[in-house]
């Protein structure tokens, strides 16, 4: 490998050109960027599927007072 002029944790990988970062304290602040990453998509989910069911939740209380409107004003 060949080091990265003017960075002291980078290096050239000679056979793929791929530069390569050496730093373990920017490798673990990467892993855990990516874990917050993960953790925001699976909240957002959560927080969706939630939002669906309380949709549902009102729909049902909608119909219900439909209903009661409808057999209030019948009687």
């Amino acid at each position: 490998m060949i080091k990265v002029e003017g960075h002291s944790q980078l290096y050239r990988d000679q056979k793929t050109g791929a530069i390569i970062n050496h730093s373990s304290t920017e490798y673990q602040n990467r892993l855990r960027k990516i874990k917050s990453s993960e953790t925001q998509k699976e909240d957002l989910n959560k927080m969706r599927e939630d939002i669906d069911e309380l949709k549902g939740l009102l729909r049902q209380l909608l119909e219900k007072n439909d209903w009661l409107i409808y057999n209030i004003n019948n009687k």
